[in-house]
């Protein structure tokens, strides 16, 4: 029975899980979030598509590697292959520091086949690039960095002409731009995507 009082209704206490949302900063969205704002494909799409442009390099490997080479090699010397490393052999975009899992691939495999893995890269710096390449499980045979003020595909080219002086055969080029395959100093290029010079 009403004593003729207005009873206040108690406070309507919020969900937990709004309270808990409250309290944590704001977590990133890392990769994904960052590929669709730059327009870039999901960490997914680019996986699968890193996955196509790299499948025929081991096939290419098994035929190639132990035979003279043309195209810009002396034909003599140690078989290798070169990798750039951002958004190649490392997935600086999308995870950075981490292995590009189907480019670490062919680097063991052909490390495994008495294959050399060099690294050319538009990096100044050898000794940081070159422990983060071992952090991320890599063979490091060879790296050669571009020198402060070089333009990257000459810096590039001159890297591979240097290594190939050095007694290495460059049987396999991988990179992810047009400066990756400027000047020369190897037999085959692939290219993984960039996407119209999105992932640099």
């Amino acid at each position: 029975m009403s004593d003729g009082r207005f009873r206040r209704k108690p406070p309507r206490l919020a969900p937990l899980a709004a309270l808990a949302a409250l309290a944590l900063p704001a977590v990133s969205l890392g990769g994904a979030g960052t590929a669709q704002a730059a327009g870039l494909p999901g960490y997914g799409t680019w996986q699968a598509d890193v996955q196509q442009a790299v499948a025929p390099v081991i096939p290419w490997l098994r035929d190639h590697a132990a035979t003279s080479g043309s195209s810009g090699s002396s034909g003599k010397g140690k078989p290798a292959i070169v990798l750039d490393i951002d958004n190649t052999a490392l997935e600086t975009y999308y995870h950075e520091g981490r292995a590009n899992k189907p480019v670490l691939d062919v680097a063991r495999w052909a490390h495994a086949h008495h294959i050399a893995v060099l690294f050319v890269t538009a990096r100044t710096s050898s000794s940081s690039a070159r422990q983060q390449l071992r952090d991320a499980g890599y063979p490091v045979d060879a790296l050669c960095t571009r020198e402060h003020g070089e333009d990257k595909g000459d810096g590039k080219a001159r890297c591979r002409e240097d290594l190939t002086e050095d007694g290495y055969r460059i049987t396999a080029n991988i990179g992810n731009r047009s400066t990756d395959f400027e000047g020369g100093f190897y037999e085959k290029g692939f290219k993984l995507p960039d996407y119209g010079g999105r992932l640099s």
